[in-house]
């Protein structure tokens, strides 16, 4: 989770991509105009042997306005590796 939040926030939107289980993954993914992320808190995590669970909270500025995210995230693992699969906002 943090690995991929660090990659949004500098923009390397292939690590996206790769980290991202290709059953749910969208074909291209663009940045966010005028997005800064600012600061994540992951609120809760349980993880199982081929799925986890992650809730966070993002912040960010667009515009100069603050706001946040606040997801729960699923994830599966893939040969080995933690993969993102699906969120719900909150």
């Amino acid at each position: 989770m943090r690995s991929r939040y660090t990659a949004y926030a500098i923009g390397d939107l292939d690590y996206v991509w790769r980290t991202w289980h290709p059953r749910t993954r969208p074909e291209v993914i663009g940045p966010e105009a005028a997005i800064g992320w600012t600061g994540l808190t992951v609120l809760a995590a349980t993880e199982g042997p081929d799925e986890a669970w992650v809730e966070f909270e993002a912040t960010y500025d667009r515009d100069g306005a603050r706001g946040r995210l606040r997801e729960r995230s699923r994830f599966e693992r893939r040969r080995g590796r933690w993969v993102y699969v699906e969120g719900e906002i909150s």
